[in-house]
């Protein structure tokens, strides 16, 4: 649109009547927001004659509800200094942007730099943010106003839902340049940070759109950790791992569940999760931060199997055991090998579309007990326990919650001395913030006796917790 402007007036406040004369009582041919771009045509007293080319309607405006520039180089600094003032201020992101196009537009190519990008990303980001985080009627129909302004110059937004909430994301134009143009270590690491987003990974995107999408985050953050030199702040460090450690996490379970999946890739993504989280320099968390954290240990926890060798325990002698067959397509089955059978033919069938961790599999010391690692989705993993009743094996399925979470993880964690009881362990996130909680459980009845939020709490979890457990989970960090 900037294009054929020569002489423009960006309008500087909300609810500006576009008027057919230049009286007060004109009849109004639209209502203009701030950071509307109206064509100069003349002046009539204290009146802007203009033209709208984003409505089509030509119209009177106040002088003093807008300010005139001329699209030219000599221009350009007074334009990219108002720009750079507006980028700090909340509520006026439509007003920036539209200082920034014009920038853009009227300065000769040596004089655009990554500052101007960085600063339209953040502008972007933070209108997607108050629109998503829009209440009352009033705020949303102002924020909606202000995207339709952003959008007449190029910038684009999409809305994503999960788990029942909206949240309008920006598409990161402006942040893909950043990327690839010279800049700072600190430039990079936030550009990466925001086209990497858990909540902006479009939900409708198939399995296979799903994972490159994944391992395109990952990688970005890899290479921008590779690239960043030390004059990038710990705490930007810090969240590119926490970052790249949840995207990992989530690689690992998509490449797990691919038709064709390879072991190596899936360990592969595994470990990089457990490294980048394991990196995060806990001392230097800021309190926002350390949430993130905690929320990004328990998506790499989901996925915590992945990072070890996936072989189905040898079956020993007196022991039973567990089968896997292919189901339905896309579907894995368990079948409990019985402890005095070679073969698990006499026992039903148990699928799943999730992945089956068989590398989890632990068999109770009386032998009437197994528990199992099985993960439906990529921050989600249940507990599978088969128990030996009237000489049938009956399943219980276990989610790490039933009360409305995000994303959590529920785990064996040792069996007590005298077979009836037994450790487990669950992290879950509840509207934003992570909860760990480390149980003693009767096993009979699959129930809760006693719960800490440390495992030294416990008595009964410090002296009887699976030595591989210990070794492997996260959730003691």
């Amino acid at each position: 649109m900037l294009e054929l402007l020569l002489s423009l007036a960006i309008v500087t406040q909300d609810q500006i009547p576009l008027r057919g004369a230049p009286e007060e009582n004109a009849a109004r041919h639209a209502v203009l927001t701030h950071g509307d771009t109206l064509e100069v045509r003349g002046i009539k007293g204290d009146y802007l004659q203009v033209y709208d080319h984003r409505r089509e309607r030509a119209g009177y405006i106040l002088a003093t509800q807008a300010a005139r520039h001329e699209l030219n180089a000599g221009e350009a600094p007074k334009l990219r200094a108002v720009a750079e003032f507006l980028k700090n201020q909340p509520g006026s992101e439509s007003l920036g942007i539209a200082y920034s196009a014009a920038f853009i537009k009227a300065a000769p190519a040596d004089m655009i730099d990554t500052g101007v990008f960085e600063a339209l990303g953040t502008m972007a980001d933070r209108l997607a943010l108050r629109a998503s985080r829009a209440g009352d009627e009033k705020t949303t129909r102002i924020v909606s106003a202000h995207m339709e302004t952003v959008a007449s110059y190029g910038v684009s937004y999409y809305s994503v839902e999960r788990n029942d909430k909206m949240t309008i994301c920006y598409d990161g134009d402006a942040w893909k340049h950043v990327l690839t143009r010279p800049a700072s270590s600190e430039q990079k690491a936030i550009a990466a940070l925001s086209i990497t987003r858990h909540d902006c990974v479009k939900s409708t995107l198939s399995p296979s759109e799903r994972l490159d999408s994944d391992l395109e985050r990952a990688e970005l953050l890899d290479r921008v950790l590779a690239e960043s030199t030390h004059d990038i702040p710990e705490h930007l460090r810090n969240r590119l791992k926490i970052r790249a450690a949840g995207v990992w996490a989530s690689a690992a379970h998509r490449l797990a569940i691919q038709p064709d999946s390879n072991p190596v890739a899936v360990f592969k993504a595994g470990q990089k999760a457990e490294e980048h989280l394991a990196g995060v320099n806990k001392n230097t968390l800021t309190a926002n931060d350390r949430n993130t954290w905690n929320v990004a240990a328990i998506r790499v926890g989901a996925s915590r199997w992945a990072a070890q060798p996936q072989t189905v325990p040898q079956l020993a002698k007196g022991r039973p055991g567990i089968w896997l067959t292919k189901g339905n397509p896309g579907q894995t089955c368990v079948q409990v090998i019985p402890a005095h059978s070679a073969s698990a033919q006499d026992t039903p069938e148990h699928c799943t579309y999730g992945q089956i961790w068989p590398a989890s599999l632990s068999v109770s010391p009386d032998a009437k007990m197994m528990t199992l690692a099985v993960q439906p989705l990529e921050s989600w993993r249940e507990l599978w326990v088969f128990r030996l009743e009237q000489g049938k094996w009956q399943l219980e399925i276990v989610p790490p919650s039933t009360d409305n979470p995000e994303l959590g993880y529920i785990e064996f964690a040792g069996w007590v001395p005298g077979n009836k009881q037994m450790l487990v362990a669950r992290e879950t996130v509840v509207k934003g913030v992570g909860k760990t909680s480390f149980e003693l459980w009767d096993r009979d009845m699959l129930r809760v006796e006693r719960r800490a939020d440390h495992p030294g709490s416990l008595s009964a979890f410090y002296r009887w917790q699976d030595p591989i457990w210990k070794s492997g989970t996260v959730a003691v960090r």
